[in-house]
Parts: C-alpha cells; structure tokens; sequence
C-alpha cells in the first residue's frame, strides 16, 4: 500500500505574491504588462493589466499561463516543439482552448508537483520570461 502526502493548492494569496513580485520585476525594468495566475484545473486566480498596457497583453498573459499549465513546462522551452517536424506541431489544434508558444508562462511547483501558473504579457518576450521567473524564484 503506497501514500501520498497531499500538496496544498495555489491560493489567492499565493496568486496576489506572485503577482506582485512580477509587477516589481517589469516595473523595475520599465516595462508596463499583465499577469494571469491560474491554479491547477486553469481557473483564474488573479489578473493584473497596468493601465499603460496594451489591452490585449491580458488575453496574451492568460494564454501563455494555460500553455505553461496545460504542459508543464515554460513556454519559453516550447517554442522548437510546436515547429513543423517538432514533437507538439499538430498540438495547438487539438486543445480545446489554443496554446500560446511565446515566452512568459512558467508553471508554479510546490514539493515538486505543479499547483498552477502564471503568464506574463506586454514586454518582449524574453523579458516575460523573465519577469515569470522573477515571480516564480520569489515565490518558492
């Protein structure tokens, strides 16, 4: 008989940290952007858009978040993967809702099991990434 040791979910307390630790990170940079977190199942636990970014940096923080959920993995490690001839190019159609492959999703671990993730949009891509990772390092 095998036990497992239950994992505490992403709260929205945890979502508002790792919110504002992004938020630190692209406002430090000069970069105006938004953040999704979504939990495990890909419900929204937090948003926030600056008032200076484009309106749809939000559809794009949220898509990015789905992808890195949905796949475990930052978008940022996934781009090669959706090319023709990579391991996920028929991917992006076979989902309900579509994958964004653009840098700036990171999944969210706790005790090494994934309880959600967050997406960042707005700036460059690598700098997503980066203001993602910030929230995420931060966070842990």
């Amino acid at each position: 008989m095998s036990t497992t040791t239950a994992v505490a979910p992403l709260t929205t307390q945890d979502a508002d940290i790792l919110v504002a630790a992004a938020h630190r990170a692209a406002e430090a940079a000069g970069v105006t952007v938004s953040v999704t977190v979504l939990d495990a199942g890909g419900q929204l636990l937090a948003f926030r858009r600056d008032d200076r970014a484009v309106l749809i940096s939000g559809e794009t923080s949220t898509r990015k978040a789905y992808t890195a959920l949905q796949l475990n993995a930052p978008t940022a490690d996934l781009v090669d993967a959706v090319q023709p001839g990579g391991l996920f190019h028929t991917l992006p159609t076979a989902l309900d809702r579509p994958l964004l492959f653009i840098a700036g999703g990171v999944p969210v671990h706790r005790d090494g099991r994934l309880i959600g993730a967050i997406g960042v949009g707005g700036g460059a891509p690598e700098q997503d990434h980066g203001f993602a990772t910030a929230a995420v390092e931060a966070f842990a």
